[in-house]
């Protein structure tokens, strides 16, 4: 049977989610939410946003992952990448296009073998196999750091911990972490058919992507991530794949109610959504057209009139 065809569409991608009293991505040395002091707006880590997708479909297990965060597919006790390409290894032995015969010798396509991942095909990956390295660029990117929409004064919090830090101690601690009030979250991404190319990327693939996305965020149930909701999809499809539009990451703007500070916004009914940009764009030569998926009403209603929006299939 014929592999499904690669993507051939350039776009961009733009991700709206709302977090409330949580942590949306913490620094992994200190546990303090990412913060820009200088704008006052919290930070997203492209690492957070793509351990949100693979985390969901490593829970679904309906698609190989090549990335863990932990040993549970690890063959042997190796670390890293050497760990999991054993554990493939093991699983896809017999696969003509993974296992070559060359006279009385089998090699392993360590290529081949990776591109059965779908994060792989996604965001790429590094093997260090000895005579078969691989370094696959993926064709899907996220901005480093993404800055949320709104200006956020950060809170402390106080907690105690049930057991004791040390065993001599009698009683368990208290610690302090900052906690974000409220944010809207845009995450800013990229899709390039030229790297797809290399990675095997299909249409399936990007749409389990998204998928992951939209349903990790309004699935998270750790204590930190819990409160977060999914606002807003949107898939910016280029006409031809050398087209570039700048600055697709500030078209969208929001305007406080009643008077309020961006600092003081707690849910939806404290702003509207300021479209306009995005919508001048959506008419620009460059743009063949903007797919979207909202479960908001408020949204919808604003799109709804603009032909060059069309449904983003999620279902």
């Amino acid at each position: 049977m014929a592999n499904p065809a690669t993507i051939t569409e350039k776009s961009e991608l733009l991700f709206l989610y709302e977090s409330t009293y949580s942590i949306p991505n913490g620094d992994p040395f200190t546990g303090e939410q990412r913060y820009d002091d200088e704008t006052k707006k919290v930070l997203v880590s492209d690492v957070r946003i793509k351990r949100f997708i693979r985390d969901f479909i490593i829970n679904e297990a309906k698609n190989d992952v090549y990335v863990w965060n932990d040993q549970s597919m690890a063959e042997g006790k190796e670390s890293g990448s050497a760990a999991r390409v054993k554990s493939l290894k093991e699983k896809y032995k017999g696969d003509n296009e993974i296992f070559v015969k060359t006279g009385d010798k089998i090699n392993c396509n360590t290529l081949n073998l990776l591109k059965k991942c779908i994060d792989v095909r996604l965001f790429g990956a590094i093997s260090t196999e000895e005579g078969d390295a691989v370094n696959l660029t993926g064709p899907v990117q996220f901005s480093l750091l993404n800055p949320s929409l709104n200006k956020v004064d950060l809170r402390t919090h106080q907690n105690t911990t049930v057991f004791p830090s040390k065993s001599s101690n009698k009683q368990g601690s208290i610690g302090t972490t900052s906690i974000v009030p409220y944010s809207l979250n845009q995450i800013h991404g990229w899709i390039n058919p030229k790297s797809a190319l290399k990675t095997g990327l299909t249409e399936d693939d990007v749409k389990t992507m998204f998928k992951s996305l939209w349903n990790s965020i309004n699935d998270a149930n750790t204590r930190s991530k819990s409160n977060q909701n999914s606002l807003l999809l949107l898939q910016l499809v280029y006409q031809e794949d050398k087209n570039k539009l700048y600055s697709v990451d500030k078209v969208i703007k929001i305007k406080p109610k009643e008077s309020k500070r961006e600092e003081q916004l707690r849910s939806l009914d404290d702003f509207t959504f300021d479209f306009a940009e995005l919508i001048t764009i959506a008419k620009d030569q460059k743009i063949k057209e903007i797919r979207y998926f909202t479960e908001c009403t408020s949204i919808k209603e604003q799109f709804k009139e603009v032909k060059e929006f069309k449904n983003l299939d999620l279902i």
